[in-house]
């Protein structure tokens, strides 16, 4: 594919909006403070609240959070995890031994395989997101079980992420050119049209970008693209969104596996991964939603998407053995292929009786997914010998243990979750009071194939469960909202991590429940918003110990219950005229329970920072028309790193710096970016997360960010 022919193209094809003759063409002043408002990067209180639809959060029992595509455009982020990390409930860490991002929301993991897409599983692309394609990221906060049905990578019980694709609004021909130090260089288009009276809509947008980043060595390219086409008829509401993302990171830096030391951080731009390691992730996919108001209170609609991936790497893992620095190195092959389906239909009606208003869902939900993967533990178990502090650079292992066929790999694993929903949100004295009840019935059927006898049947569970919500919303006055919420997520069963140090790999365990209560307040003064949650979570817990039957080895599988308990509070909005602020602030308080033999009980859970708090700053400068200046802290507590409280890792905080500026140019507004992510260069562990054994991964160096926008 030829993506500047195809970017030219794109610009050129898309119509040019006609003005009429007598409408006064605007000065340039009007055009700078124009494009200086549309660039101010925002926060909104609203969002897709699964099935129960688009709503405002003052009107919903939960917690959530929008963050603009403009916010992505300012803060010229690169990954889902980079956007996330204006939120002060989220952190971000990475899967074993590859470039996946997950997601730590309220102390529990959010695997990238289970952020939605547009309010289906299953149809993102896995691994990492490329966020440029999407208008909005959505943040709930809590069990969603009810809402979006349970989570086919068997995560989410913190939280659930969705992404809105960017669909055409107002007229649009926007092309970027962006620079990431050191020698990463990309550019990328938008272009947005309505015509047919406004009627229809199309959106075209893209972007590619490759070359090093800040870590040393460490190379990653992309290249996305979407398309949106809208039709808004008077009771008749069309969308379609497709999208194609190729990414490619080779020599990413590995999580640090330790066992009983913490090692000294590297240096901030250390690389210690070798130069044959690499993944390649490459994903087609969309959706299709028709909506049609059969009555003026009653809506029926209908969804379905697919997403077909592939992706292979040769990962690489280092464990530390020495305070010297001295470790052990491990790589493997794993060629992977996802086909996966998703759909959902349902039925909502407003209706007002003896002075009560109820709004009825009722539905259906539908997901299919197909795994095929193999694996290779190049080298075999033995590894080879590194250093965290003077990596050397060795050959590639040869073929080793192998599970699978590599050339073609056949199903691993196959999964079916049906559900059927039904809820009423009952509206007391004048919608002021809202309490909403509803149940969904879910079934989970999931087969497990063996990886080492030409993949035959291994297991298959096939169970059903109820999953209720009960939700109160009292609005005492304009501006205030107080809720509650009892809430339960279910987990389709963890799967047993292919690893060499496992007994068990690939092994598929029944689904399991979580239980969530939640109370808060919302609140809105002025042009500024406001949160505050308490809650607690309990689930069973998925982790590995060591395995009597075989010495040497550990055994993964469901061992004792996590209880977090916490508080958050969330800020955004404009604090005075021109100057804007996103902030926040979590506490948890993660505890292990009925470990086994007792011997954990009451233990801090690994990797749960016990605070977090963030601060985004932009001011608006009075003295230079069209000057922003940005600033941001991320500040995370101290992690314990095993679930023994042996080992632990420091708090940190970080330092952003940026800076934007809207000059006219040719009488269009030209916005200039200029950002420094770390500005301190901080070496530090940012994470000791990890879905078994104890691995730190190494926070980001000091990094700088450039970019330019033309709108024509």
């Amino acid at each position: 594919m030829n993506f500047r022919l195809l970017l030219l193209a794109s610009v050129a094809a898309a119509p040019v909006p006609a003005f009429a003759q007598q409408a006064a063409e605007p000065t340039g002043q009007e055009v700078v403070v124009t494009a200086q408002r549309n660039n101010q990067t925002q926060v909104r209180r609203e969002g897709q609240v699964g099935i129960l639809g688009d709503k405002a959060a003052e009107d919903v029992p939960f917690s959530i959070r929008s963050y603009s595509d403009t916010l992505i455009t300012n803060q010229q982020s690169q990954t889902l995890g980079q956007v996330l990390e204006n939120d002060p409930t989220i952190r971000t860490s990475y899967g074993y031994g590859n470039a996946s991002e997950q997601f730590v929301i309220r102390g529990f993991t959010l695997f990238g395989d289970d952020v939605a897409l547009d309010g289906l599983y299953g149809i993102t692309p896995r691994q990492l997101v490329a966020p440029e394609l999407y208008d909005s990221v959505q943040v709930l906060g809590g069990a969603t079980a009810f809402l979006n049905g349970a989570a086919p990578g068997g995560s989410g019980i913190g939280g659930s992420i969705n992404l809105v694709p960017k669909r055409a609004g107002r007229d649009l021909t926007r092309v970027t050119a962006s620079y990431l130090s050191d020698g990463h260089v990309g550019a990328s288009f938008d272009v947005a049209r309505r015509f047919g009276g406004g009627a229809w809509g199309v959106r075209l947008n893209g972007a590619y970008r490759r070359g090093d980043v800040a870590i040393d060595d460490e190379n990653r390219r992309a290249t996305l693209l979407g398309a949106g086409l809208d039709y808004r008829g008077a009771d008749v509401r069309l969308l379609l969104d497709l999208g194609y993302q190729k990414v490619r990171v080779e020599q990413l830096r590995p999580k640090v596996t330790v066992t009983s030391f913490i090692p000294r951080v590297p240096e901030a731009d250390a690389n210690y991964a070798q130069p044959w390691t690499y993944t390649e992730l490459e994903d087609l996919f969309g959706t299709a939603r028709a909506e049609w108001d059969a009555a003026d209170n009653v809506l029926v609609y209908a969804q379905a998407g697919a997403r077909d991936g592939s992706e292979d790497g040769v990962y690489g893992g280092i464990t530390a053995t020495g305070t010297d620095g001295t470790a052990a190195g491990s790589a493997s092959f794993v060629p992977r292929t996802d086909n996966n389906e998703a759909g959902q239909a349902g039925v909502r009606a407003k209706l007002v009786v003896a002075g009560t208003t109820h709004e009825l869902n009722a539905g259906v939900s539908h997901i299919r997914q197909v795994n095929r993967n193999a694996f290779d533990f190049l080298g075999g178990f033995a590894g080879y010998a590194t250093n965290l502090y003077d990596t050397p650079v060795v050959p590639l292992p040869g073929t080793g243990f192998v599970g699978g066929d590599l050339e073609d790999p056949y199903p691993i694993a196959r999964a079916r979750l049906t559900s059927f929903f039904l809820s009423d949100t009952i509206g007391l004295a004048g919608d002021r009071v809202l309490l909403t009840a509803g149940l969904r019935h879910q079934r989970i059927k999931v087969k497990s194939y063996n990886y080492y006898n030409g993949g035959l049947l291994d297991t298959e569970y096939d169970e059903s469960a109820v999953t209720p919500v009960v939700g109160l919303v009292v609005k005492p006055r304009e501006g205030l909202s107080l809720f509650a919420n009892r809430i339960e997520g279910l987990q389709q069963g963890a799967t047993a991590p292919v690893d060499p140090t496992i007994s068990n790999p690939g092994e598929v365990f029944a689904p399991v429940k979580s239980v969530q209560y939640e109370i808060g307040a919302k609140a809105r003064l002025g042009r500024l918003n406001g949160s505050i949650a308490a809650f607690r979570i309990t689930r069973p817990t998925a982790f590995a110990v060591p395995d009597a039957a075989n010495p040497g080895l550990l055994r993964f599988g469901l061992f004792g219950d996590q209880r977090n308990q916490g508080i958050e509070l969330t800020v955004d909005g404009e604090l005075a005229p021109g100057l804007r602020l996103i902030a926040g602030g979590s506490w948890i308080d993660a505890e292990l329970r009925n470990t086994p033999g007792g011997t954990q009980d009451g233990n801090d859970a690994p990797g749960v920072p016990s605070l977090l708090a963030n601060a985004n700053v932009e001011w608006d400068v009075p003295a230079l028309s069209g000057l922003t200046l940005t600033g941001r802290v991320v500040a995370t507590g101290r992690q314990p790193v095993d679930a023994a409280n042996t080992l632990e890792i420091g708090g940190w905080t970080r330092f952003d710096l940026g800076a934007r500026y809207v000059a006219l140019v040719a009488d269009r507004p030209l916005t200039l970016r200029a950002g420094v992510d770390n500005v301190a260069n901080k070496r530090y562990w940012a994470s000791a997360f990890e879905t078994f054994g104890a691995s730190l991964l190494q926070g980001q160096p000091r990094t700088v960010r450039v970019s330019a926008s033309m709108d024509f």
